[in-house]
């Protein structure tokens, strides 16, 4: 068997190889101190790009974030600055509505390095602000909450539910970025009930009827269809936290039009037994020769009536001209109070858009069907911001429309002779600060 000859290391060699080490750490430090790790968060769940919308009582959970120098970094979950956790992971429970802003911060040898979002949260319990008058904003399908200045208004109406012939509901607007749990939650926090728009197809920005569409006249008219119409109705109310109906029928315009005005009645009565004690159930009807055709509505907490777009001013050959003035709102508002219902349960109609005319004929009135349009506030007054104090803007072949002092006005008639309120067709063509017509509502209203 072959022996193994072990050699001893010599001790200077011993020596000059301890030295040698620590010269490496010495050079380690002096390379980290000189190029130091700078903290870093991976995100690659996504956890931080985009803001959360949950009900008070659930979580919002914040895992998969990674960091660099792994196990190094010192970690703080932040909840409106207040740091509640020193984890990888993090998961916040609100105990009340609120909006909150989630922040994680990452530090290394002094260095650090965030991360931030916002969770809103819709809270269990709420309190609605006390108001005198109802100033009702009315967001379009395509509104959200961003189009809303919570202190300018005592309630909300989201047309979110489209409905159809065979009486389903089509809300896939409101799941577009969670718009409708976004506007259910910041009304809520601002004490504000949220009514649910129920419609058919609706025209362009006047949202009024369309010539021959008989779909949500349909549905009511059939009870099998009007059944499920309800139900999806009631499932989806209770789902997103809603605090009414609006029953914003405009079938009106077709040979069907006095079936589908009359089928309103019972799909009132059957709609307000089938949702919870408390919700709001609204009707909004029009102030044309039509009202004869509507049916008991003092069932409903109050009626909109769309004292608004007199049509005179359309059609070939039509004169241009206000559509919406004062004097047709007070005798709009005047037919419902004589055949209908008191005052204290009708909220009048206050546009927010005006009446574009694009070609004139050689007598200086409308030239034909095709020759006007629609144009928002929102737009008029982006245009010229002077135009606010106007009724008539020099767009196009001149653009008609309600300006501050005509919806001034309005709501002081409004106020004057006890009706319930108004609402503004629509929040989202509507403008912020003080040419807002929102702002004139709430003022001469609360």
């Amino acid at each position: 068997m072959k022996k193994i000859k072990y050699t001893p290391i010599p001790v200077l060699m011993l020596v000059m190889l301890m030295a040698f080490t620590g010269c490496k750490k010495d050079e380690v430090k002096k390379q980290e101190d000189a190029n130091p790790y700078y903290p870093r968060i991976f995100d690659n769940l996504k956890v931080f790009g985009s803001n959360q919308i949950i009900n008070e009582g659930t979580s919002a959970s914040f895992s998969g974030v990674l960091f660099t120098p792994a196990g190094k970094v010192k970690i703080s979950w932040q909840v409106n600055g207040k740091e509640m956790s020193a984890d990888p992971a993090f998961k916040f429970t609100p105990t009340a509505g609120g909006e909150y802003t989630i922040k994680l911060v990452a530090t290394y040898n002094g260095d650090s390095t965030s991360r931030q979002t916002k969770v809103l949260v819709n809270p269990s319990t709420y309190t609605f602000k006390p108001y005198t008058k109802v100033v009702l904003a009315n967001l379009t399908e395509d509104g959200t909450a961003a189009d809303v200045v919570w202190s300018n208004i005592t309630h909300l109406e989201y047309q979110v539910g489209k409905v159809a012939a065979d009486g389903t509901l089509d809300v896939s607007k409101g799941n577009v970025n969670q718009h409708v749990n976004e506007i259910v939650a910041r009304a809520h926090i601002a004490g504000i009930p949220v009514i649910m728009g129920i419609s058919g197809h609706l025209s362009g920005i006047d949202g009024w009827a369309i010539y021959e569409s008989n779909d949500f006249g349909t549905a009511i008219r059939n009870p099998t269809s009007m059944k499920l119409l309800i139900d999806s109705v009631k499932a989806y109310v209770a789902r997103k936290k809603l605090d009414g109906v609006d029953i914003y029928m405009t079938d009106i315009n077709s040979g069907n039009a006095p079936d589908n005005i009359h089928a309103i009645g019972p799909f009132l009565t059957a709609l307000k037994a089938a949702l919870p004690a408390g919700s709001l159930v609204t009707v909004t009807a029009p102030v044309n020769y039509q009202h004869w055709e509507y049916p008991d509505l003092s069932k409903a907490d109050w009626v909109n009536i769309h004292a608004f777009e007199d049509n005179i001013h359309i059609g070939p050959d039509a004169p241009v001209g206000q559509s919406s003035s004062y004097d047709f709102m007070v005798s709009g508002a005047q037919i419902w109070t004589t055949f209908h219902l008191p005052a204290s349960k009708l909220v009048v109609g206050i546009p927010a858009f005006g009446l574009r005319y694009n070609s004139l004929n050689a007598a200086g009135n409308n030239e034909s069907w095709g020759s006007y349009d629609y144009m928002t506030y929102k737009a008029i007054i982006a245009a010229d911001p002077a135009n606010a104090g106007k009724e008539k803007a020099d767009i196009a072949k001149g653009v008609y429309f309600n300006g501050v002092p005509l919806v001034t006005q309005k709501a002081n008639y409004i106020n004057a002779n006890g009706f319930k309120g108004a609402y503004l067709w629509a929040a989202d063509y509507d403008v912020t600060g003080a040419s807002s017509l929102l702002t004139v509502l709430h003022q001469a209203l609360k």
